[in-house]
């Protein structure tokens, strides 16, 4: 599998330089992933930058995350179109660069962030929303030869391993995989206690649609109303069974990508080290 990471560039993949790649390759990471702000601006000379960086580092081509939103369910037409077009335009940019997967975010009807929870993110008509947005992005993905690389969450309509599986259904399309992220999906205590369980209904369900996974960890914080937070992982507090994730994941795609993410550059060699010693115990051994 490849050992990737999401940080150390300030701002978005304009400003990936020399000095950026050398600390990436530093740690032993293979593969950096890019973040793009505004695809209507790229430009040949963007591409072939990031394509000679990369060579040079012998970094395996990564993942592209565009920052279009969340509107992909909206009611409103215009809006949801804007983010139609701007999906297209990164999977024409993933398939310039010789990319494997550019990320789909399901989305929020709250205004605030496209994973930020709304009463309506679970109803028929967002389902059936969602559902049409994605049959387009990936008709449009089959003709560039790009995988479109979906992720979930309890916040949007897809907040479950068994809505994951509708999705494919409904969709059907051999361009779509997960991008699994099991933190995403920790709704409740019980889930939180049993997130083995729920890592391995992933694979028990769709093991053949997972293309690869962003690797980060959770804790409870304690009070009268227990919730959740990301942490480092490896961390004393840290929950997520990181064995049976990168077990299940290197059995069913040995070629998947595992990209460490949301975490400050400074925590990011602590979490390497929690996934290293996970990769140890279970003789996983990353590509070169």
């Amino acid at each position: 599998m490849i050992l990737g990471v999401s940080g150390f560039v300030k701002g978005d993949w304009k400003n990936i330089d020399e000095i950026v790649m050398d600390k990436v390759a530093s740690l032993g990471f293979k593969t950096l992933q890019i973040r793009i702000s505004d695809p209507f601006s790229t430009t040949l000379k963007d591409i072939e930058k990031i394509k000679t960086l990369y060579k040079k580092f012998d970094f395996y081509m990564p993942q592209t995350v565009g920052n279009y939103g969340g509107n992909l369910i909206s009611e409103n037409k215009d809006l949801r179109e804007k983010d139609i077009i701007f999906l297209k335009r990164m999977i024409d940019i993933t398939n310039e660069l010789e990319s494997p997967n550019t990320y789909l975010r399901p989305g929020s009807h709250n205004i605030n962030g496209a994973w930020k929870p709304h009463k309506n993110n679970y109803n028929e008509k967002t389902w059936d929303t969602l559902i049409e947005s994605t049959k387009i992005v990936c008709d449009y993905a089959e003709k560039k030869d790009v995988m479109i690389a979906v992720e979930g969450g309890v916040a949007c309509p897809v907040n479950s391993p068994k809505k994951v599986k509708d999705l494919f259904e409904k969709v059907d399309s051999k361009n779509l995989g997960l991008n699994m992220d099991p933190v995403n999906f920790i709704k409740d205590l019980d889930t939180a206690y049993k997130n083995t369980d729920l890592i391995n209904e992933f694979y028990h369900l769709i093991p053949h649609n997972i293309i690869g996974c962003h690797a980060k960890d959770f804790k409870i914080i304690e009070g009268l109303l227990p919730h959740f937070e990301e942490t480092i992982i490896g961390s004393e507090d840290s929950m997520l069974d990181n064995d049976s994730l990168l077990k299940g994941l290197s059995k069913i795609n040995p070629d998947a990508h595992v990209l460490i993410e949301h975490l400050a550059d400074d925590d990011i060699p602590k979490a390497l080290a929690g996934l290293n010693n996970v990769a140890k115990r279970n003789k996983i051994i990353w590509d070169d």
